[in-house]
């Protein structure tokens, strides 16, 4: 081990966790200058700082005109739960997971809502093949994994004709991948994740047949105060127009208002696709030739351009878990990557966030550390061997 080199250059922002995310590039406290703290929301400033938001995000992300916007309180949790909670139970139920939060909405429909649904599993880095999805039942599914790497790759499966709400959590893959709005009723993130922003809350986009649907069904449960978005059978707009459920941090807001103002600086969804994928093309192709660590994902088409989960596949690694720990404690020791290994759920590697707030020089300046650490661990084993 002593005869190991350590790489010259360093990532100048070690950042690489998948939420809460790097910031943009440049960011600084002084930006936030113009929050109004202690400020009410619904005072005239604060609505309009939040009605600012859900218009910027709307175009941004291209969401059509009649589709509603809604900043939620609980980040992206929040958003879903409110969804699963209003919404389903009207028609059979069909739930897609491939990854430890959506095995989290499956636990959710079937043992706390008690749904008789029908539940399609794919193990990590696979995800459900989509042609085999009854589109005539509601269909709930994340767009991104974002802890096992693996994302759908397009929404040409899902029928513009379907019967079902399609309830897609897109909570790392809004504004690093192009969502199909004509295939998706019920959409949500936090901007935690893609935009680096402050945590705790959501966005929850419906559609006009959600819409309907809330409008037309009434749940057989009681719904908390929380996740109610009607009054008298009729949408309570004001949720998405700035009149927020709970109190909203106006900090966090204006951070949100930054980030998507820079989003909008570098050419909006195309630029924000652009620096993702090119993030995630740094690790490709570091790894292709590379016959110790693999992508996660089994079918390239549909590896994640946000949370790429790498493994480890040297086969004198006899305890995947402890290797792959050591290696990422070794490269946050180093101050090369934070928060950088996989998630508890998932198997043994890493995961390296490569969202738009990333730069693709700090990725690449990451991968030969990456393979430090792992020589550094591999040569431990052999002397303790």
């Amino acid at each position: 081990m002593a005869d190991l080199i350590a790489p010259a250059a360093r990532p100048a922002n070690p950042r690489f966790s998948s939420g809460p995310c790097a910031k943009l590039p440049g960011f600084t406290l002084d930006m936030l200058a113009d929050a109004p703290l202690g400020r009410s929301h619904r005072a005239a400033v604060g609505k309009a700082k939040l009605k600012e938001a859900i218009d910027l995000t709307r175009e941004i992300l291209g969401v059509p005109a009649d589709y509603r916007i809604g900043i939620v309180p609980a980040s992206d949790t929040g958003a879903v739960e409110m969804a699963l909670w209003s919404l389903l139970g009207a028609r059979p139920v069909e739930m897609l997971a491939w990854e430890s939060f959506g095995d989290g909405w499956v636990t959710d429909v079937v043992k706390q809502l008690k749904l008789d649904a029908k539940v399609q599993k794919a193990g990590y880095g696979e995800i459900v093949d989509f042609t085999t999805v009854d589109f005539d039942r509601d269909v709930v599914f994340t767009w991104n994994g974002t802890t096992s790497g693996v994302r759908v790759p397009n929404g040409d499966a899902i029928p513009a004709n379907r019967a079902g709400l399609t309830i897609c959590d897109a909570t790392s893959a809004a504004f690093a991948m192009d969502l199909p709005w004509g295939k998706l009723d019920v959409t949500t993130f936090s901007w935690q994740k893609v935009l680096g922003g402050e945590g705790g809350h959501g966005v929850l986009i419906l559609s006009p047949r959600a819409v309907e649907r809330l409008e037309s069904y009434t749940p057989a449960w009681p719904l908390p105060k929380i996740f109610r978005m009607t009054k008298g059978g009729k949408l309570i707009e004001g949720i998405f127009t700035g009149e927020t459920i709970n109190t909203p941090s106006m900090l966090c807001v204006e951070d949100y208002l930054v980030a998507l103002k820079w989003a909008k600086s570098i050419g909006g969804l195309k630029g924000l696709i652009a620096r993702s994928e090119g993030n995630a093309k740094a690790i490709a192709d570091f790894i292709a030739d590379r016959d110790w660590i693999a992508n996660l994902a089994v079918d390239p088409a549909t590896a994640s351009c946000t949370s790429v989960c790498l493994k480890f596949t040297d086969a004198r690694i006899k305890d995947g878990a402890a290797f792959a720990k050591a290696v990422a404690k070794r490269l946050e020791k180093e101050g090369v990557a934070l928060d950088a290994g996989a998630y508890r759920d998932a198997p043994p590697g890493l995961r390296i966030w490569c969202g738009a707030t990333v730069e693709t020089a700090d990725v690449a300046a990451l991968m030969p550390w990456v393979e430090f650490a792992f020589a550094a661990e591999i040569s431990a084993l052999t002397e303790a061997a």
